[in-house]
């Protein structure tokens, strides 16, 4: 594939359809999260940090990041599986960092599926390294 232009931009209410088709596409839903649900709480909370990437007016990839005051987070980042192996997802990651430390953000965090190996890769490929930490969630 060629260099396609990639535009990042703020996600866009009009953005809903293709986005929630891309995260199921890219295998990021899961049966307990809504995704219209989880965008409508970014899109209330921090909309600044959700981001689409669109190559001839089509997303071909999102992020959401996330910043509590002490950690940014990294979530739904994810490249159209045509698009992947192009430099998107470290395109992306450049934006959120850049967006994170500008906000005074001194480490990010991410959870990625221990089965997910090629994601893990990935990410330490960018010099992310395992946290020695237990990760617990509950579910309101």
């Amino acid at each position: 594939m060629t260099d396609p232009q990639l535009l990042i931009r703020l996600y866009q209410p009009a953005d809903e359809v293709q986005v929630i088709d891309l995260w199921q596409r890219c295998g990021l839903t899961v049966p307990w999260n809504d995704p219209q649900q989880d965008i409508q709480r970014k899109v209330v909370f921090q909309p600044s940090l959700f981001w689409v990437g669109v190559i001839d007016g089509r997303i071909v990839g999102t992020l959401m990041a996330g910043y509590e005051g002490r950690r940014g987070w990294i979530n739904y980042l994810g490249v159209a599986p045509e698009y992947r192996r192009i430099g998107i997802g470290r395109q992306w990651m450049a934006t959120a960092e850049a967006a994170l430390q500008e906000l005074g953000c001194p480490k990010i965090n991410l959870q990625v599926r221990s089965s997910n190996t090629s994601v893990i890769a990935f990410y330490r490929s960018l010099g992310f390294t395992m946290d020695e930490v237990v990760s617990l969630g509950k579910h309101l």
